[in-house]
């Protein structure tokens, strides 16, 4: 689909060297998106940041870390990948395989909520 009057500006692609190119892994992740830049614009901007220049965090935090036991790996497009997630507010969190390959951040979540499948451990 083309951009028309009124729609966002995407950055130019490819992305500055040494920065990442972030996408979402499917629908329900650009929709969860769009739901949590509506509730919170700035961090979910920082996050996106934080992906574009810095998405395998040297140092771990309680707001951006790599998942644990099975939800550290996923798979996209026959490659796994390490999976991480960045805490946008209190519940809100996005999910994203770290694609070493194409130097690309899919994201596989992204919600308001806090996700149902960490809610086993």
């Amino acid at each position: 689909m083309t951009a028309g009057r009124g729609d966002r500006a995407a950055p130019p692609a490819p992305a500055p060297e040494g920065h990442w190119e972030v996408r979402f892994a499917d629908a329900a992740s650009a929709k969860g998106w769009e739901n949590l830049s509506q509730q919170a614009r700035e961090n979910t901007y920082r996050a996106w940041v934080t992906m574009r220049t810095n998405p395998r965090a040297s140092t771990e935090t309680p707001r951006h870390h790599r998942l644990k036991d099975s939800l550290a790996h996923g798979t996209y497009r026959g490659q796994t990948c390490e999976q991480w997630q960045i805490e946008v507010t209190g519940g809100g969190r996005i999910w994203y395989l770290l694609d070493t390959a194409r130097e690309t951040c899919w994201i596989t979540f992204a919600g308001t909520g806090h996700p149902r499948a960490t809610d086993r451990r």
